[in-house]
C-alpha cells in the first residue's frame, strides 16, 4: 500500500469550463502549474479553451511552447535571456525604468508588457508618467531596435481582503492611469485582475484578459465564497495499515505526541510529512469511509489517526478532495492553497491521472 496523489481530468476540465464562463482567461502555471504538472494543465487548459498562459520561469515558458506551439506565453518576472525571449516568442514584463536604461539595446524585437507597480510593491513602474517615458523614448528609435509594447498589467495585492480600503484604492489607481496612458499607446493585452478580483468584479472594461491561478484549481480565493463555485479534482489518499489500541494514560508517536485520555483506538496510516503533509494540517481531520476522524500524531511516513470499531486495515484514508478540500484548510490557517499543494512529495506518493489517455 502507497500513498497516492489523484487528480480527475475530467472534472479538471469541466471546473475550468464552469468558473471561466467563455470570459477570456491567461492562465497562470507557475511552479508546474501548481504541481499539476504543466504538461497535464496546458493540455487540459487547451482544451477548455484557454490558449494563453502566464509563468514567472523561463525555462517553464519554453516547456510550454513546445507543448502548445501556437499559445500566448507571458512571463511575469523579467530576464536577461533575450535571445531566447525572440526564439521562442515569449513575451515578458518590463519591471522598472531601470531595467528599461540598462537593457534598452538589447531588446529591440522582443514583446514586453509594461508593469505598474501597486501597492504589492514587488515590481513595476512606479507611475503610469515613467511608462509614458519609456513609449516615447522607444517610438524615437528606428523600427528595428525597437521593442514591441503591446501589453501592460499590474497584480492586486488586497483583493482578497474586504476588512480594508486598499483593493479599491489599488484599483481606482490602475484604472485611472490605464485611462490616461491608453490615449498614447494602444497596448493588444492588458490584465491586472487575479482569482479574487475576478470573482468580486468579473473582467474589467478595457480589459483584454483576467489573469487567474488558484481557482482554476479547484481553490476560493477568499473564505465567504460557496464551495460551489470552484471544485477540486485533485485527491491525496493513504491507507489504513493497522489499528492498535492505546488505554488512558499511554501515548503514541515520538515525545507523547499525544497521549490518551480513555481507551483508544488510532489507525496507523502510511502517509507523513515526509510526504508533503504539513504539521499544521496534522491538527485537523482526515475522512475514513465518508466520516471525519481526527489525526492525532505525524511522523515522517506514518499518522495516527484516532477511529471507532468501524476502521480497519486496508480502509482509504483521504486528506485531500473535493469533500475536504484544500481551501477549507487555507482558510483555518493551515497555510496557503498554493503553500499546501507545493509542499506534496511527488516522489514518494503515487502520482496519477484518471480519464486521461496521456502520458506525462
Amino acid at each position: 500500500m502507497t500513498a497516492r496523489w489523484t487528480v480527475d481530468r475530467t472534472k479538471f476540465i469541466e471546473n475550468v469550463k464552469s468558473v471561466i464562463d467563455n470570459t477570456p482567461v491567461m492562465a497562470v502555471v507557475k511552479n508546474n502549474a501548481y504541481h499539476y504538472g504543466l504538461e497535464f494543465a496546458i493540455d487540459a487548459f487547451l482544451q477548455a479553451g484557454i490558449t494563453t498562459f502566464s509563468t514567472t520561469n523561463l525555462n517553464e515558458a519554453i516547456l510550454i511552447r513546445k507543448i502548445a506551439p501556437e499559445a500566448t506565453i507571458f512571463l511575469m518576472n523579467p530576464v536577461t535571456r533575450f535571445n531566447d525571449l525572440r526564439q521562442y516568442n515569449i513575451q515578458m514584463t518590463l519591471p522598472s525604468l531601470a531595467f528599461y536604461h540598462r537593457y534598452q539595446s538589447e531588446l529591440d524585437g522582443i514583446s514586453v508588457h509594461l508593469e505598474y507597480e501597486n501597492l504589492l510593491h514587488r515590481s513595476g513602474f512606479k507611475t503610469f508618467e515613467e511608462m509614458k517615458t519609456v513609449i516615447d523614448d522607444n517610438n524615437q528609435l528606428p523600427v528595428h531596435l525597437q521593442m514591441n509594447i503591446n501589453g501592460i498589467w499590474t497584480h492586486f495585492g488586497y483583493a482578497d481582503e474586504f476588512d480594508v480600503i486598499e483593493y479599491e484604492i489599488e484599483k481606482e489607481s490602475w484604472l485611472k492611469g490605464l485611462k490616461w496612458i491608453s490615449r498614447y499607446h494602444t497596448f493588444e493585452m492588458i490584465h491586472s485582475q487575479n482569482s479574487a478580483s475576478f470573482i468580486r468584479d468579473k473582467i474589467f472594461d478595457e480589459h483584454t484578459h483576467v489573469r487567474i491561478g488558484i481557482i482554476l484549481y479547484g481553490s476560493r480565493p477568499y473564505a465567504s465564497l460557496d464551495e460551489s463555485v470552484t471544485h477540486q479534482s485533485l485527491t491525496v489518499s493513504a491507507n489504513v495499515i493497522q489499528v492498535r489500541n492505546i488505554s488512558k494514560g499511554e501515548s503514541a508517536g515520538y515525545s507523547f505526541a499525544f497521549t490518551a485520555e480513555k481507551e483508544t483506538k488510532l489507525a496507523v496510516v502510511d502517509i507523513g510529512y515526509g510526504d508533503g503533509i504539513l504539521r499544521t494540517r496534522s491538527k485537523h481531520d482526515c475522512i475514513i469511509k465518508g466520516r471525519r476522524y481526527p489525526i492525532r500524531a505525524l511522523m515522517m511516513s506514518h499518522m495516527f489517526v484516532e477511529v471507532d470499531n468501524t476502521v480497519e486495515a486496508e480502509d482509504e484514508v483521504i486528506l485531500y478532495s473535493d469533500e475536504i478540500r484544500i481551501d477549507e484548510f487555507t482558510f483555518k490557517g493551515i497555510g496557503a492553497n498554493s503553500e499546501q499543494l507545493s509542499a506534496l512529495n511527488h516522489q514518494s506518493l503515487i502520482k496519477e491521472y484518471i480519464n486521461d489517455i496521456n502520458i506525462y
